[in-house]
C-alpha cells in the first residue's frame, strides 16, 4: 500500500453517505468509503493502474456495489462502473465534493489529462 491510500482510508474510513435525488449535473447516489469493498478486484485496480502509469487501491464503493471508489498515489480518485471509469477528483476532499454535490465526473481517457 502507498501513503495516499492509507491517508484516506484513516481519515474517511467508514464513512456512508445515503445520498438520493437532483444534484448538480446528475443524480446522487449512496456511497461508502471503505477499502473492504473493492478487494475482490485487484485485477481491475491493477490493469487501470497499469494503464495510468500508477497504482491504485480500493477505496469504497458507489450505489450498493454498482461502482468501484479507487485512489491512485498521487491521491487521485476514480469511479469504476459498467459504462467506464471516471475522475473524481485530484484529492478525497474534491471526490467527496462529486459525490456530495452531484456534479458531474471525467471521463478517464489517459493519466496525463490530470496531472
Amino acid at each position: 500500500m502507498f501513503p495516499a491510500a492509507v491517508e484516506a482510508w484513516a481519515e474517511f474510513g467508514g464513512l456512508a453517505f445515503d445520498l438520493s435525488g437532483p444534484g448538480r449535473q446528475l443524480a446522487r447516489t449512496p456511497f461508502l468509503i471503505d477499502p473492504m469493498c473493492g478487494l475482490h478486484q485487484p485485477r481491475t485496480l491493477f490493469d487501470l493502474g497499469r494503464a495510468l502509469g500508477t497504482q491504485l487501491a480500493p477505496l469504497g464503493e458507489e450505489a450498493y456495489g454498482q461502482a468501484l471508489l479507487a485512489v491512485d498515489q498521487e491521491g487521485r480518485v476514480y469511479s469504476l462502473d459498467h459504462t467506464g471509469e471516471w475522475f473524481l477528483g485530484h484529492g478525497i476532499d474534491q471526490a467527496l465534493s462529486t459525490l456530495v454535490l452531484g456534479t458531474a465526473p471525467g471521463r478517464l481517457r489517459t493519466a496525463e489529462a490530470y496531472d
